[in-house]
Parts: structure tokens; sequence; C-alpha cells
């Protein structure tokens, strides 16, 4: 349940943003040395998109996490104590937050359409989308992708909207950062219920869980 909550999310002009309300829960317990939570797996996965965090995610606040996080308080012009109080948490949010945003896009979208699957099957439903960026018979950015009409069941039938767990956060920062286990394909389907001579037809690359990958 904490995990829920702490990855709730609402929608404001377009975009997806962390609730105001789950925040100040998280802020009311200071991260620091020696902290071990699904928290601390968020920060240190948020310093990882930000490019100050060069290790696994472990969920324990070590002395790499520390460092990240002084060199990030640094950056901001805040004061460098290594610990996540609420300000340095509100800034941690914030930053980067269009990036943020796509990258909620598309942990909603792996959630939505692959949350029964393996990390690296969520993560090659992810690199679908970000191999559609790169050709020209797709729109060029990740909510035109997620959001063309016809291209995802899970946005017809609003499973898009369910929370994303971590695992499906994980796997979109994997795939936002050019993970790619499905060898350039720009598509995928579930055999099983494929009912679509076109979608037979593409050249296929592999299978990863219940999905075969093409092109």
């Amino acid at each position: 349940m904490g995990t829920r909550l702490f990855f709730s999310l609402f929608v404001i002009t377009g975009c997806l943003f962390f609730s105001i309300g789950q925040v100040t829960k998280v802020q009311a317990s200071t991260l620091t040395y020696g902290s071990k939570s699904q928290n601390v797996r968020y920060v240190q996965l948020r310093l990882q998109n930000l490019g100050y965090f060069h290790t696994n995610v472990t969920g324990f606040y070590g002395s790499q996490t520390r460092q990240a996080v002084l060199q990030f308080q640094r950056d901001n012009h805040m004061r460098p104590d290594g610990r996540v109080g609420p300000a340095t948490w509100t800034k941690l949010q914030h930053a980067g937050s269009r990036k943020q945003s796509e990258i909620d896009q598309l942990a909603h979208l792996i959630y939505g359409e692959a949350r029964g699957e393996s990390y690296w099957g969520q993560v090659a439903v992810g690199a679908v989308v970000m191999n559609r960026l790169k050709s020209p018979y797709f729109p060029h950015s990740i909510p035109g992708v997620i959001f063309q009409p016809g291209a995802f069941t899970a946005v017809a039938d609003r499973q898009y909207n369910l929370t994303p767990n971590f695992k499906a956060y994980r796997a979109a920062l994997a795939a936002f950062n050019g993970a790619d286990p499905t060898r350039h394909s720009l598509y995928y389907f579930n055999p099983k219920l494929a009912t679509s001579r076109w979608i037979w037809s593409r050249p296929r690359t592999v299978r990863i869980g219940k999905h075969v990958f093409a092109h």
C-alpha cells in the first residue's frame, strides 16, 4: 500500500506530477544516511534520472546516495547537508520536470500494457515507444506516440490511468535512456489475442514473455 500511495499521480495541464498530498506525507520523514525504504528507492531513481546517481537502485541510503544528494544540493544552491528533507524533496520533484513528466507517461503506459510481464518485458514495451520517436511514420514526442489514436490498448480501455508501480518506473527510465531488448521494433502483439492480419504480416524480431515484437 505504501508504494502505491507513494506513486499516486494526478493530471495538471496534460502532464503528470506527484500529488502534493502524497509529497507532504513523504516529507514528514527526512531521509538520511542509513535510511532504508521505498522512498529512498524513488530518490535514487530521481537522482539517477538527473545524472547524479550512477549505481544500482537499492533503497538503502548509503555513501553513494549521500554524495549524489550533496552534489545535487550544491548545483541547486541549497545548503549541502546530504539529507533529503522537504526543500530537497521539492527540488528533486521539479528538477527536469518535462523529462520527468515523459517518464511518468511512459511508466503509465508500461504498467497499463505489460504489468504482468518481467522487467525486461516491460522495458521492451517502453522501447517500442522510444523507437517510434525515431521513425518518420509516428509522432515525434512521447505523449504524441502514446496517445496516437488506436496505438495502444491501455489508452483505449483506460488501463493507462492505473497507478504504476516501482518496476514500471524502472523500466520506463531504462527505455527512456536507450535500453532496447526488442532489436529496434516498432510494434508488439500478444499472439494468443491478436486477430489483425496486418500485425501478423510484420517481420518479427524477438519474443519476450507474452509479447512478440516486430518491425
